[in-house]
């Protein structure tokens, strides 16, 4: 089992808040919630949510199934729409011709059906065009459009995931790289003002019940590569001292782009000095 859709009627099964769940989905990245799916599912399998009922169907999210919980599947979603928004009935029909969620009955409440690998690559078409966006980091592939094992992730816990949180740190250190110096709105413009990735550097060792994030001190501004380097390889994240020193051993030079006024104050320094 790869796939499976899980069906939701809102007027039968009310048992979530779901306007919650889609808020911390924006917020952290991630809700997780326990399943009634009547069956055993395999922890790693996509799940697709299918509004039901008066205003269905129409496809809702995307998780995956990590685990089992007091005998029903944990389903961590990473892509939920509000309701109202969902991918209507007639987009769904067009793009799944099947209509495999008919397979689910009338007013399921959690009811669950396994799509085929036919269904199920159309589906993950449709919804990288017509779902949600990239979310908050467009570097990386908006969740539900490529399969699980085809996607390389960076850690990303929640500190680093918090909006406030990042606010606070990057006020504080910028948005430029603090290992490497890369600027994104330098090297991109206007489309790169105020992107970064922010780097949590405290072990998981450390995140007790009694840990209180500082952003200030705990959190540090990295582009996208340096902060997969920290990561890479050891338990235990790299600095963003270790990152430099592993930068200068390398003999890779930090590149800058010259502002205008530099580039003036070059020529007339040269008609000043003369050919030489």
């Amino acid at each position: 089992m790869s796939a499976i859709i899980l069906g939701w009627d809102p007027a039968s099964w009310d048992r979530w808040n779901y306007a919650a769940a889609v808020d911390r989905v924006a917020a952290s990245g991630l809700h997780v919630e326990p399943w009634q799916a009547g069956r055993d599912i395999p922890a790693g399998t996509d799940a697709w949510l299918v509004l039901q009922g008066t205003h269905g169907p129409g496809l809702l999210g995307h998780g995956v199934v990590a685990g089992t919980g007091a005998g029903q599947p944990l389903v961590a979603f990473d892509a939920l729409l509000p309701l109202g928004d969902h991918v209507p009935a007639d987009v769904l029909t067009g793009a799944l011709p099947g209509a495999p969620w008919q397979r689910l009955g009338e007013n399921a409440g959690g009811a669950s059906v396994e799509l085929g690998p036919g269904e199920e690559l159309h589906l993950r078409d449709l919804w990288a065009r017509v779902g949600p966006g990239q979310g908050p980091d467009p570097t990386l592939p908006a969740p539900g459009t490529y399969p699980g094992n085809a996607v390389v992730h960076v850690p990303a816990n929640r500190y680093e995931r918090d909006p406030e949180a990042r606010r606070a740190c990057i006020a504080q250190r910028g948005t430029s790289c603090a290992a490497c110096g890369f600027s994104f709105e330098v090297a991109y413009g206007e489309i790169g003002a105020d992107f970064i990735d922010v780097h949590h550097t405290v072990p998981d060792s450390q995140l007790g019940s009694t840990y209180q994030l500082d952003p200030l001190t705990d959190l540090v501004p990295l582009c996208a590569n340096c902060h997969a380097m920290a990561h890479r390889g050891v338990n235990a994240a790299r600095t963003e001292v270790e990152l430099r020193q592993a930068i200068a051993n390398a003999g890779y030079l930090r590149g800058e782009t010259a502002s205008p006024e530099e580039l003036e104050a070059q020529r007339i320094a040269r008609e000043i000095l003369g050919p030489g």
